[in-house]
């Protein structure tokens, strides 16, 4: 049920218990542990999800014995929330088309492009614990996913015709690497879809918003609010990718 080409310590048993109790409601298991629930502004999509990400971060790292990156997979990022949704609500913009969803985490985005008919979906994380939740997660929503754990950043997506990713301008250094390589996507004349929430790192002269959404955040029930977040795409069909070049140099 749980495909990954690494091992994950201690999570296949947390995401096998998620999807056997999938009826379960926050508040009756322990806080490191994982939930099936459905993605609150795409209700459509159930994700196994972490009743508290910083606690199940620690239960991993002490299974695994090293220090493991952030499970940024054990959450519904508002960025890709608003992508699914955008997604759902037009599936033409992937129905019968070969998609790459970059830094998919959750898969979220991914799932949502494989409901709304793409040809075919490849969901891209290198975090192997994210590869392992993606598996996890198409079962659950019973569509088909082809997973890559390359890092796919140095490429031009590769003769897909669409590429999406939600929420993966949320640091400088990702966002250097990102913003190229949707640049050189776009030049080959692939479609380019961005979830982002407007963390600081868009350029608003290169991507435009096609929509925009009031996602609700719960991830602490004192904390709850409402994020406003965008869709954005590139401004020309066709992009030089000496602006891919610049933005590596400016970086």
């Amino acid at each position: 049920m749980v495909r990954s080409d690494a091992a994950v310590p201690g999570l296949e048993p947390l995401v096998l218990y998620a999807l056997s109790a999938p009826e379960r409601t926050p508040g009756t298991v322990s806080i490191d542990r994982l939930r099936l629930a459905p993605v609150p502004l795409v209700p459509e999509v159930r994700l196994v999800m972490a009743e508290d990400a910083i606690v199940l971060w620690a239960r991993l790292e002490a299974e695994a014995g090293h220090v493991l990156p952030p499970p940024f997979w054990a959450s519904a990022w508002t960025g890709g929330q608003a992508l699914a949704r955008y997604i759902l609500d037009h599936p033409d913009t992937v129905a019968g088309l070969h998609v790459l969803d970059v830094a998919s985490g959750s898969g979220l985005v991914a799932i949502a492009a494989a409901m709304a008919g793409a040809a075919g979906v490849t969901a891209n994380d290198i975090d192997p614990y994210s590869i392992a939740a993606i598996s996890a997660n198409a079962h659950a929503n019973g569509v088909d996913l082809t997973l890559s754990s390359s890092d796919l950043l140095d490429g031009d997506g590769d003769g897909v015709d669409v590429v999406l990713t939600g929420d993966a301008l949320y640091h400088p250094s990702v966002a250097a690497r990102m913003l190229p390589f949707l640049a050189r996507v776009a030049a080959k004349g692939s479609r380019v879809l961005v979830g982002d929430p407007d963390r600081g790192h868009v350029p608003h002269d290169w991507l435009e918003r096609v929509a925009t959404y009031k996602v609700p955040v719960s991830s602490a029930p004192e904390d709850a609010q409402l994020h406003l977040t965008s869709v954005l795409k590139p401004r020309r069909e066709q992009v030089d990718d000496r602006w891919g070049r610049a933005m590596q140099l400016r970086a």
